[in-house]
C-alpha cells in the first residue's frame, strides 16, 4: 500500500526566518545610526588625520603596538601619530622594540607621546624617542632603572624536609635558583648584566630627548617624578592631556583642517563602516567589488539559493 506524499514547501520556512533576520539587522543598524547622530561619536572606526595608538598595562609584547604604528605610517591620510601611554613598564625587549619603531616612524611622520596616569620605567623607555612628550602635571613618570628580584625558599624547603635535585650543563645555568643562596660571583655577574641594560636605558633617553648622558645618569636612579617635575628635568616637553596632545600634533604636522582622531582598525568592521558612512553609496559599490564581499557572499549563498527553490517533493512509500 502506497503511503501519502509529503510536500515540503521550503519557501514557507525560509521567508519567516529571513524576515526575522532582516528585522534584527535593521534594528541593529538603527541603534548604531542613533548613536552616531545623538552621541556625536561613531561606534566604528572611520578615516582620520591623526592616529592614536594606546600603550596600556604591563609591557610584555610589542607586536600589536608595532603593527599599529606601521599601519598608521603607511596610511597617507594620517599626518601624525599620538602614542597614549598608561603603563608602569614591563619587559626590556618589547620596550626597546617600540622605541626603535617610533624612531623609524618619525622619519616620515610626527610622533607625539601623551602620558596618562602613569608612564614609568619601560612605559617611558618605549616613547622616549617621540618628537614631543606631553604629560599631565600629576602623571607618574621616570623610574629610569632596572630591577631583578629572586625569591629564596631554601629555608622553607628544608623545613618541609624536601630535597631539590638540579642537573645542569654549566655552573651558571641555575643562577638565581630559589633553592640555594646566590654566590658572590653570581651576584657580580647579575649586577653587571643589570648595569649594561641600565646603561642602554640611559643612552636611549639621552638620544631620544637630546639630553647630555651625564645629566640623564644623574636622575636615572629609579626615582619617579610627577609630570611637572619631569618637565623641569627635560624628560617632558609640555603639560596637558590627550586633547592638548592633539593640538600639539596638529601644529607639528602642519594640519590645517580640524583634527580627526583615528584609532587602530579592528578586524571585521569593514561592513559596519560602509553602512554608517555618509558616503555609503559610493563605498557600497567598492565593497561589492572587494574581496570582503566575496566572503560574505559565500556565507549567504545557501540562504540566497533557497529563495529560488519553490518546493521539493519527498515521496515516502
Amino acid at each position: 500500500m502506497n503511503q501519502p506524499n509529503f510536500i515540503t514547501d521550503h519557501k514557507s520556512k525560509v521567508f519567516p526566518i529571513i524576515g526575522i533576520i532582516l528585522i534584527i539587522f535593521f534594528i541593529f543598524i538603527a541603534v548604531l545610526s542613533f548613536a552616531r547622530i545623538y552621541l556625536g561619536k561613531p561606534l566604528v572606526e572611520e578615516s582620520g588625520n591623526v592616529g592614536i595608538v594606546e600603550l596600556n598595562g604591563v609591557i610584555l609584547d610589542s607586536k600589536e603596538i608595532i603593527e599599529q604604528l606601521e599601519d598608521f605610517r603607511k596610511d597617507n591620510d594620517i599626518k601624525a601619530i599620538i602614542v597614549r601611554v598608561d603603563s608602569p613598564g614591563g619587559s626590556v625587549g618589547p620596550s626597546q622594540e617600540i622605541y626603535e619603531e617610533i624612531q623609524r616612524v618619525k622619519k616620515t611622520k610626527k610622533v607625539i607621546a601623551s602620558l596618562g596616569n602613569i608612564a614609568a620605567s619601560g612605559g617611558y623607555y618605549a616613547i622616549a624617542a617621540a618628537d614631543r612628550i606631553v604629560a599631565n602635571p600629576s602623571t607618574i613618570t621616570g623610574s629610569i632603572g632596572v630591577i631583578a628580584e629572586f625569591m629564596n625558599v631554601k629555608n622553607l624547603v628544608e623545613w618541609a624536609k624536601l630535597k631539590p635535585i638540579t642537573l645542569k650543563s654549566g655552573k651558571y645555568k641555575d643562577m638565581g635558583s630559589g633553592f640555594r643562596d646566590m654566590t658572590e660571583e653570581e651576584k657580580a655577574l647579575m649586577t653587571g648584566l643589570l648595569k649594561d641594560i641600565h646603561n642602554q636605558f640611559i643612552e636611549a633617553v639621552s638620544s631620544g630627548r637630546g639630553l647630555d648622558k651625564t645629566k640623564v645618569a644623574s636622575i636615572a636612579d629609579g626615582r619617579v617624578f610627577t609630570g611637572r617635575e619631569a618637565k623641569e628635568r627635560g624628560l617632558v616637553d609640555e603639560l596637558g592631556g590627550l586633547e592638548f596632545s592633539k593640538d600639539v600634533a596638529q601644529k607639528l604636522a602642519g594640519i590645517k583642517e580640524e583634527v580627526k582622531a583615528m584609532y587602530p582598525k579592528k578586524p571585521g568592521m569593514q561592513f559596519l563602516n560602509m553602512l554608517l558612512d555618509e558616503k555609503a553609496e559610493g563605498k557600497l559599490q567598492n565593497f561589492l567589488q572587494s574581496s570582503s564581499w566575496a566572503k560574505y557572499k559565500l556565507l549567504l549563498s545557501p540562504v540566497l539559493s533557497s529563495l529560488f527553490v519553490s518546493e521539493r517533493t519527498l515521496d515516502i512509500k
